[in-house]
């Protein structure tokens, strides 16, 4: 699941295909979601 950089709406597709364009605004500019989770680093 990728993010419009432009408008923000939810782009479902292949990034590394050539040419993918936002259906609202026709960005080409995207970035990746990641989810939300806390991550634990143990002291040594």
């Amino acid at each position: 699941m990728y993010r419009c950089a432009k408008c923000k709406e939810r782009v479902m597709g292949d990034i590394n295909n050539v040419g993918i364009q936002c259906t609202v605004c026709g960005s080409k500019m995207f970035y990746k979601e990641r989810p939300n989770v806390k991550k634990e680093i143990k002291n040594q």
